[in-house]
């Protein structure tokens, strides 16, 4: 730190005074060629700009602290963010309303601020050693080193209002959150977490903790790289207690800080049959011959989809959209379609699939359906009769080799009760359909009636 300040005070006097001397020296020389030898002669002496510029520097220096130069005029400077250290009896107290920093503004000569700025020291303490607890605020001032005594110190806030409680505490149930889910390998899913322990001691004022709904252990799985299914012992697991609103407390004190828990991962996948939905109508006369996705029937085409088990045990496909609005003219059409994740879904084997289209002369025939038909949708605490319609005649489309392969016994019939209330109403039949190839047209209605 001296030889620093030694360092720039020689620099501000090479600039401030040997170089100003010098140019004067040589402006002499040439003004006064008459006594250029007696010049010369001075000049030479080995010691003489040493001691010119001692003397210069002993006057420089009388000039600077007798404020003369505006080098030292006084100025001020903010010190901003300054630590608070409180110092209070930490196993029997809590504190509450003291603040973590303050400003410091320092009033003084350029110098002197400048050597505060450069030795850096600076310590605000707020010193509540003799204080106890009380219902009623205390105002208290802090305390602060002054590392420069000729500068002028004031503290932005001056004192602390502050609350002293007893410290009380209590035995909490410890869950978990995991963070960072996203950044895990798309392939693995998080089969369980044991945590270490199951309860925690917290501490704080009765008030704080009352405020306590849960403490969690914060799991973070973007700490570290995870590629692999396995068991991880995870260290060193941040504790955190949080309010009903989900905020987190910080007037809190968790006894232990950190937990330690078993992660175990693994790749849970299953394979789905991808469904081709089509959006648009063909020209008439038209209908869908076949489907090819990546050169397969569309009918033996499947993807797996990895994911937690019970999001992915929920989905029995996986949908994909074609337009054809206006196709038919030409035999066949190509499609690249990407594949969009359901809900659940955290990684599949392909995310977009080659599709090709051909087409044909629509035929048409009638089959007849006997069963009973289905219902859905039904509002909650109602019932239905039983929804028989007798023999009902459904027209099939199609080109001719799709409806001669129709299976009359896997056809659907439904009625969608939605919105429906008590009493009798006549509702269509539909078909589900999740054959793109073909199309069921149904003309029948039936009478349903629900009952409360």
């Amino acid at each position: 730190m001296i030889m620093r300040l030694l360092k720039k005070l020689y620099n501000i006097i090479d600039k401030l005074v040997i170089v100003p001397i010098s140019r004067v020296v040589y402006y002499l020389n040439k003004k006064f060629k008459k006594n250029q030898g007696r010049l010369d002669k001075i000049l030479n002496k080995p010691n003489f700009l040493i001691y010119l510029s001692l003397v210069l520097a002993v006057i420089m220096f009388f000039l600077i602290d007798s404020r003369v130069v505006t080098l030292v005029e006084t100025e001020a400077e903010v010190i901003t963010n300054v630590p608070v250290v409180v110092k209070y009896n930490e196993e029997a107290y809590v504190v509450e309303g003291a603040p973590e920093v303050v400003d410091i503004t320092i009033t003084g000569r350029k110098s002197d601020i400048y050597l505060a700025r450069q030795l850096g020291e600076y310590e605000v303490v707020l010193d509540l050693s003799e204080y106890t607890a009380s219902d009623s605020a205390y105002k208290v001032n802090f305390t602060y080193s002054k590392s420069i005594d000729n500068l002028v110190y004031k503290l932005d806030p001056s004192y602390a209002q502050v609350f002293i409680k007893n410290k009380e505490s209590s035995v909490k149930t410890l869950t978990y959150d995991l963070l960072n889910i996203d950044d895990l390998n798309s392939k693995l899913s998080v089969k369980s977490v044991t945590l270490n322990k199951n309860e925690v001691v917290v501490k704080g004022s009765s008030e704080a903790l009352e405020e306590i709904a849960t403490v969690k252990a914060l799991i973070d799985l973007g700490k570290e790289k995870y590629d692999e299914a396995g068991t991880y012992e995870l260290d060193n697991i941040e504790l955190v207690a949080y309010n009903s609103n989900g905020e987190r407390l910080n007037n809190i004190e968790i006894v232990p800080e950190t937990t330690s828990a078993t992660l175990v991962l693994e790749s849970y996948s299953v394979d789905v049959p991808l469904t081709i939905e089509t959006t648009g109508s063909l020209i008439p006369g038209k209908s869908i011959a076949s489907i090819l996705v990546d050169g397969q029937s569309s009918a033996n085409y499947s993807i797996t989809i990895y994911g937690e088990k019970e999001d992915i045990d929920k989905i029995t496909s996986v949908p994909v959209t074609i337009n054809v609005d206006g196709l038919g003219n030409n035999s066949t059409r190509n499609y690249t379609v990407k594949i969009t994740k359901p809900v659940g879904v955290r990684d599949m084997s392909v995310d977009s699939v080659n599709i090709t289209a051909t087409f044909g002369e629509e035929k048409q025939k009638t089959i007849n359906i006997t069963d009973n038909i289905n219902h859905q949708n039904l509002a909650s605490g109602l019932s239905v009769n039983n929804v028989t319609a007798g023999e009902i005649s459904v027209q099939v489309k199609g080109v001719q080799s799709v409806i001669d392969q129709i299976d009359i016994s896997q056809i659907n019939a439904y009625v969608d009760l939605s919105g429906l209330g008590v009493g009798e109403h006549e509702v269509e039949i539909h078909i589900d359909n999740n054959n793109p190839l073909v199309t069921y047209v149904v003309s029948s209605t039936l009478k349903v009636t629900i009952t409360g």
